[in-house]
């Protein structure tokens, strides 16, 4: 303790006869040599967490695209599987019909990626198969897990682990790899439909191709398992089989997408997980967990911080005396700007670095000024982005309804309906189009709307008639395409849900002096004035279609911000006595839509 006093006395005697300069530069020089330790400390463990997230990222990419690889050849083996279910088995009745010449065409076709294609019925009796087509003796179709899947599960396609086939003989490979795809099917015999059971049989060699091309950093690896842990796939397969080596693969099966750290075998490992779609499958990867701090980095960090605190002390002995009015003034600026002086000037002086410090402030706020201008401007662009979206959308939803009556009507012996239908359809898209244009012909817009109830009335079996005219003035008048469709599918659904044969739907453009006003105007239910008025206000939940999902209000929001706010729908409808939806739009000649509005929403 007498020391203690001693160097406390000493090192007070000697404060005491320190000037302000020298107490402020050692206190200066004190404080930055702790935060440049702290700082240094907080980088050494900042660069080693972002070491393992760059570790992590890195190995999140490469299972992204190997999973990608993956997906699309799943895909491709689904794509065949569809192929053969209703390009080849749904057309093919068994009683008069053969598979056989079919199946070995598609399998010609990809025989790279295929074993076999075969065809069970119900009882696991095998119906038709290429290439292969005899069954091995003894082999028990029916009791497959791949049979069982399918059986049981109908709407669902099945994936396989990988397993040796063993259901057909195959003399030139008897012990090849494959992975089964499966499904139930539906098979006609006599006219009558029965069940069955459609195997894909593809090579494992595609996916362990995938897996490996695949290489992780610090020598990481990638394997393969299935939803219960088995393993797919691993670089180091025949070893843990052997048992000579292990894998975490069953804890892995539990882990969620995403980076994982653990300790296995008395590593630390970073494990990365991404889920195969359709299949339930995860791709693991396995990369050391390192800090990635190297002796001679710690080695570099301690001379930085050496040199950094005498620095330091040098430059705080050398200003101390004269910094603080420079930054006195610098201070004073901040606090004018602050308080919204955008007039304020900043006075330099002082060092370069106080300087320096001032017309970085200056330019940060001018830059902070500028990025508020660009992100309102973006906030904009965002919207309008999301609008053109929205006028875009394709119904997909109706066209498989369209295309499902076409089967019917053409089923049924209805051809001269199925083709009106067809040809409906294909005016219907090709106007959508309209080649990228967002301002169209109103001659245009209606013959889509034309072709659009055509299709609905041949749906609905004429339920309801449709009247779309164009009064004198209306020619060579443009609009905004894609606005009468969600209206009309509103009339649908919602006015004539409850119609009997007498449902009248009339759409009406008329030319009302600079304006083109649209009027779409239905008998049906109709509804209340003061819900009819609340449809297109902003702060109601959103009023969509049936269809399209483009609602009412998203209709109004895009004429008024292509065409402001003058323009837009107005609803008027009474309870019994039907509803009317007036759409008003400048009376665009072609001259005005070609040099201001077309194809862009301003």
């Amino acid at each position: 303790m007498t020391v203690f006093r001693r160097l406390a006395a000493k090192f007070g005697e000697r404060y005491r006869r320190m000037s302000i300069q020298m107490v402020i530069s050692l206190s200066f020089t004190a404080v930055a040599a702790a935060g440049i330790l702290l700082m240094g400390l907080s980088l050494i463990w900042r660069f080693s967490a972002a070491n393992q997230q760059l570790v992590a990222e890195n190995s999140q990419r490469v299972l992204a695209q190997a999973n990608l690889s993956l997906d699309r050849y799943l895909r491709r083996m689904m794509r065949i599987s569809d192929a053969v279910y209703y390009r080849i088995i749904k057309n093919t009745d068994l009683e008069g019909g053969d598979l056989s010449a079919a199946l070995g065409l598609l399998y010609e076709e990809n025989r790279d990626d295929l074993v076999s294609l075969a065809v069970f019925d119900s009882r696991g009796e095998l119906v038709s198969a290429a290439p292969l087509s005899s069954v091995k003796a003894g082999a028990d179709p029916a009791g497959s897990d791949w049979f069982q899947d399918a059986s049981q599960s109908m709407e669902n396609l099945h994936f396989s682990t990988p397993h040796v086939q063993n259901i057909f003989d195959d003399p030139d490979y008897p012990y090849r790899w494959v992975v089964s795809l499966s499904r139930y099917a539906q098979l006609t015999r006599g006219g009558a439909t029965e069940g069955g059971v459609l195997l894909v049989d593809m090579s494992f060699s595609g996916i362990e191709q995938v897996c490996r091309d695949v290489s992780l950093a610090n020598g990481g690896y990638l394997y393969l398992i299935d939803g219960d842990g088995e393993l797919i796939y691993h670089p180091r397969q025949q070893l843990i089989y052997a048992g000579l080596l292990e894998e975490n693969n069953r804890e892995a099966a539990a882990y969620r997408d995403g980076s994982h750290q653990e300790r296995f075998q008395g590593q630390t490992r970073q494990v990365t997980v991404k889920t195969v779609g359709y299949t339930g499958w995860k791709l693991v990867g396995v990369a050391p967990a390192g800090s990635g701090v190297t002796p001679q980095a710690v080695l570099f960090g301690l001379s930085l911080l050496l040199f950094s605190i005498f620095l330091m002390a040098f430059l705080n002995y050398r200003i101390s005396v004269w910094i603080s009015d420079p930054i006195r003034r610098l201070e004073q600026f901040v606090r004018e700007l602050e308080n919204g002086w955008e007039g304020a000037v900043l006075v330099e002086g002082g060092c370069y670095e106080v300087q320096r410090l001032g017309r970085a402030v200056g330019s940060m706020v001018s830059a902070m000024r500028h990025l508020t201008n660009d992100v309102v401007r973006q906030e904009r662009q965002k919207r309008r982005s999301e609008l053109e979206v929205l006028q875009s959308q394709i119904n997909p939803h109706f066209l498989y309804n369209t295309l499902d009556s076409v089967v019917w009507m053409t089923e049924s012996g209805q051809q001269a309906e199925a083709v009106q239908m067809v040809a409906s359809l294909a005016r219907f898209f090709r106007i959508s189009l309209s080649r990228g244009k967002t301002i169209i012909p109103l001659s245009d817009e209606l013959d889509h709307a034309r072709h659009y109830m055509n299709i609905q009335q041949i749906r609905f079996k004429n339920k309801f008639t449709t009247e779309i005219q164009a009064g004198p003035g209306t020619e060579g008048l443009y609009t905004l395409k894609l606005i009468l469709q969600p209206i009309l599918e509103n009339a649908i659904y919602h006015g004539m849900a409850s119609a009997e044969d007498d449902g009248v739907i009339r759409v009406s453009a008329y030319r009302e002096e600079a304006n083109l006003i649209i009027d779409v105007e239905d008998n049906g239910l109709g509804m209340r004035p003061e819900l009819a008025a609340s449809l297109l206000e902003e702060d109601q939940p959103e009023v969509r279609t049936s269809g399209s999902g483009i609602g009412l209000r998203n209709v109004h929001q895009r004429i008024r911000l292509t065409f402001g706010e003058g323009c837009g729908l107005t609803i008027l409808s009474e309870p019994d006595e039907g509803t009317l939806v007036r759409i008003r739009l400048p009376a665009l000649t072609r001259e005005e839509a070609g040099s201001g509005w077309q194809g862009e929403v301003l």
